[in-house]
């Protein structure tokens, strides 16, 4: 089965997709993504208050890594964190574009070099 699988079975399910998301074991960053220049309606969205600025978006597996990539990722620059969450491995980091880049760059140094996560590329909107 794929990751996007149609249903085929029973009147109810016919043609609605369904998603289904699998953690693999192991130590990995499997999204590292930057936001240079979000729309304005993005953040409330988001449930972000004051942000201002691009977005950087991590997702991190361990879900505890998305602590030590929120203590790397304010250390490296002046942004903000917008959200971290330590039961699914999410950050959500915020800030001028080269400072959430410099951000994301140290975190996938730490993460990666450093403790022997799986890198992902980092990637822009």
């Amino acid at each position: 089965m794929n990751d996007y699988e149609t249903e085929g079975t029973g009147a109810a399910f016919q043609g609605k997709t369904r998603i289904i998301q699998e953690f693999v074991p192991g130590k990995q960053v499997t999204l590292a993504h930057v936001i240079p220049h979000p729309v304005q309606d993005l953040y409330p969205k988001m449930g972000l208050i004051d942000a201002e600025g691009a977005i950087g978006i991590f997702t991190i597996t361990p879900s505890e890594g998305a602590i030590i990539a929120a203590d790397v990722a304010s250390k490296a620059a002046d942004v903000k964190i917008g959200f971290v969450d330590r039961f699914n491995g999410s950050l959500i980091i915020t800030g001028d574009v080269a400072g959430v880049e410099a951000a994301l760059h140290d975190v996938i140094q730490v993460l990666c070099e450093t403790m022997g996560f799986t890198a992902a590329n980092i990637t822009r909107s």
